[in-house]
């Protein structure tokens, strides 16, 4: 192999570089030349090739994430924010709580298992890399059309890749979505979460400070898989012809990476590190330069004492690859050997790669060879930044216009076809049982899950002694950004906060991973602008400050885009895990009461697609001060026992909440239909802001004494009650029925 040194990159600048086949425009490989002042050697055109991706960079979406910046909303609970590894939120008692969700979407599609299993892998590391002791995992997910055959190769290898990698880690799955459309039919959506514990002193951060410490890499050995995997594949859209980069995906080991998490817990136990990054998108190239850049600014790596799998990789290849389970950290002198001892301990490979120096540049070397030289800023944060033009699509006001109303599509009349209409949505794949999916997960390994799917949303206990608890809800409904992607963002946001009081806990902090098409369509970066907008704007009324995420772009095949897919997290914190919420009717006699305001708003709802397979008008409206009120009467009425159960409106209204809390409590319920109001619209409607709770009758006078005082609707709609769901003067549905209809709908389509 001729080396590319620096030196042969100054004495030789007109030489042919491949920076297109690397994913670099024209103009930013001219850039890379102008801050080197010569060409760039093949490592360094290598590190900037993968750094400034669209994956690595957020050159198309940083103009408008620097929102959530501007705009956060004043709060105490925030102790780091944007811009590290994960965000890290105050939740009492000494605790604190880091949580993020990223995408694996690209990777999953060309090989499902790895692809999936290694997103988990990137997102507990994440997670791990702030100090923390990772506690769950969660996986919104978005598929193709239920039927498709090209479905059925990718879910299940999706799903088994997720169980597969959490399992052997020891981490409950406690939660997530899984969502079936054409529009993601050559680009499902992997996106993971993971959450940490850790106290507030045990708090990391990625910087590389002190000149003279030590550069570790430690973990698993660097290999030729996942070269340009979630840095490059994830920045372009796939063609036509479907997966064809195969190699570029990482490869997992779950066992390996449960030794780095037990072995880094015991190193920050020791106080050992003075900054540690995990190695994910972009692999060494991402944790050196953003080291050195978040530091004092010089580091020297010695690049051939990087302990290989395949001794045939060349500098370039070492510093792309995306092998995963590696960590590196930086370490004074004097504990180094400490370090390395405890690495050893655990079967964990050390070795120390570098060091941190005086200077201002991150030189990399080769058997002696200088190979890269650069300004480590240049690599890690002053990538390009585009002002993509965006513009309404020509399309969006015809999609509007076309309102699913009663004159357009034919709406179910008399009680036989609302039960009709009812067992529909219910057997959907959207509004189905996801238990086949679910049960290959373990919701309750550690003994701490409070709450898991098919809840509202994921709760897990952090404190034994004092039941200090938090909670999480992911969401995200792709149908609603298409028609608004302002207003869809916001829904998001609304639901996933909604959740999280429906079990009882205090909204505090939102993640989010933006899933869209490419930034290079005018149409999607107005789809995406206009969400980003949206969701800051209803962050800083709602008082939930974002404190990181994951932008996916290009997730579309040829010219077809996916729905602007807008996925929210929010975490929250509950006081004591045993006056939690669920969301079943336990116990007959108690009193069912809707709360919020119900209106005539079906477009994008479950209805309109399952049963007219249509796609228009605008989605529900958004009253973020309603939605705040109900979250407050959620929290209190879980925490001073005035109600049993609480179920969110959303996906499917009020028919599929009432489905779903009947058959998870076991217990059947009698519904009366308001007067003035369309049994259609009432059962079927997914206004925002609304949830249904079950009230104890001793319990009722206090309920609605504090609804009254506070303003919210509050209305008694029923009584949980028998083995069926009976809505009174229309139809009555058993339970068993039920069942039959809502479960084996996923493992029969697979089959």
């Amino acid at each position: 192999m001729s080396l590319d040194t620096v030196k042969n990159a100054e004495q030789t600048p007109d030489a042919g570089q491949p920076w297109a086949e690397l994913g670099l425009k024209e103009d930013e490989y001219a850039r890379i030349r102008e801050i080197l002042g010569r060409r760039p050697t093949g490592a360094e055109l290598a590190m900037y090739s993968v750094m400034w991706s669209e994956h690595c960079s957020y050159k198309s979406s940083k103009v408008h994430l620097k929102q959530f910046g501007e705009k956060a909303p004043e709060n105490d609970a925030m102790l780091v924010g944007i811009g590290e590894n994960a965000g890290v939120v105050d939740v009492g008692q000494g605790y604190a709580v880091t949580f993020k969700v990223e995408s694996h979407n690209h990777p999953s599609y060309i090989e499902p298992y790895q692809g999936a299993a290694t997103g988990i892998g990137g997102i507990v590391r994440d997670i791990l890399a702030m100090g923390a002791r990772p506690v769950a995992v969660m996986d919104p997910l978005r598929f193709g059309a239920a039927d498709h055959p090209d479905t059925r190769r990718v879910l299940p290898g999706i799903v088994a890749g997720i169980g597969g990698y959490g399992n052997c880690l020891g981490l409950p799955n406690i939660g997530g979505e899984v969502v079936f459309d054409s529009c993601y039919q050559g680009n499902p959506l992997v996106n993971a979460l993971c959450v940490g514990v850790m106290k507030h002193e045990d708090i990391h951060l990625a910087k590389a400070s002190g000149p003279g410490n030590k550069v570790i890499l430690y973990g698993a050995r660097t290999g030729g898989d996942g070269i340009g995997g979630v840095s490059v594949l994830a920045s372009e859209t796939f063609d036509a012809t479907g997966p064809a980069k195969r190699p570029a995906v990482q490869v997992g080991d779950p066992f390996q990476e449960k030794l780095l998490i037990e072995c880094t817990l015991e190193i920050f136990k020791e106080d050992l590190v003075a900054g540690i990054q995990d190695l994910g998108g972009a692999g060494l190239s991402c944790a050196t330069s953003e080291l050195a850049s978040a530091g004092t600014g010089g580091m020297r790596i010695e690049l051939d004492t990087v302990p290989l799998r395949d001794h045939t990789l060349s500098p370039e290849e070492i510093l792309m690859s995306e092998s995963q389970e590696r960590m590196c950290a930086i370490v004074e002198p004097g504990k180094v050997d400490r370090f390395l001892e405890i690495c050893e301990k655990w079967d964990v490979i050390a070795t120390v790669i570098g060091e941190v120096t005086d200077g201002e540049r991150l030189e990399i070397f080769w058997h002696g060879e200088l190979v890269v030289d650069v300004p480590p800023r240049t690599v890690a944060h002053e990538g390009p930044t585009y002002q993509r033009p965006y513009a309404r699509p020509s399309w969006q006001d015809a999609l509007q216009a076309d309102a699913p109303t009663a004159e357009r599509l034919a709406r179910p009349a008399g009680g036989d076809e609302l039960k009709d209409a009812l067992l529909k949505v219910a057997s959907s794949p959207n509004q189905a049982s996801k238990a086949w999916i679910t049960d290959q997960y373990d919701r309750y390994v550690l003994g701490n899950t409070v709450l898991a799917t098919p809840e509202d949303s994921g709760m897990i206990r952090i404190d034994e002694e004092t039941n200090l608890g938090v909670s999480v809800a992911t969401d995200g409904n792709g149908r609603y950004a298409k028609l608004d992607p302002y207003t869809g963002a916001q829904l998001a946001l609304a639901e996933a906060y909604r959740n999280v009081a429906a079990g009882g806990a205090k909204p505090l902090a939102v993640s989010d991973c933006l899933n869209f098409g490419s930034p290079e369509d005018p149409d999607v970066m107005w789809q995406f602008a206009e969400a980003t907008r949206g969701l800051a704007d209803a962050c800083q009324v709602l008082g939930t400050p974002v404190t990181g995420g994951n932008v996916s772009l290009y997730n579309q095949t040829g010219d077809v885009a996916i729905h602007p897919t807008p996925v929210v997290a929010v975490l929250g914190v509950i006081d004591d895990v045993t006056r939690r919420t669920p969301v079943g009717f336990a116990e007959e006699g108690q009193l069912l009461y809707l709360l919020g305001d119900t209106a005539d708003e079906l477009g994008g709802s479950a209805w309109s697609q399952v049963v007219h397979n249509h796609l228009g008008g605008l989605p529900p409206k958004v009253d973020l001060e309603r939605e705040r009120l109900l979250g407050d009467i959620l929290i209190a009425a879980s925490r001073d026992g005035m109600i049993d159960a609480a179920h969110d409106l959303s996906d499917g209204g009020l028919a599929q909440a009432l489905v779903e809390s009947c058959l998870k409590g076991g217990n059947g319920a009698r519904v009366v239909v308001p007067e003035g109001i369309d049994p259609f619209v009432f059962l079927f409607s997914e206004s925002a802001g609304r949830a249904v709770v079950a009230v104890p009758r001793s319990e009722e006078l206090r309920f609605n004494d504090m609804c009254g005082a506070r303003g919210l609707p509050a209305a008694r709609i029923g009584v949980v009650d028998g083995d069926a769901l009976e809505v009174q003067g229309q139809f009555t549905v058993t339970l068993a029925e039920l069942r039959d209809a809502h479960t084996g709908v996923i493992e029969a389509l697979l089959a």
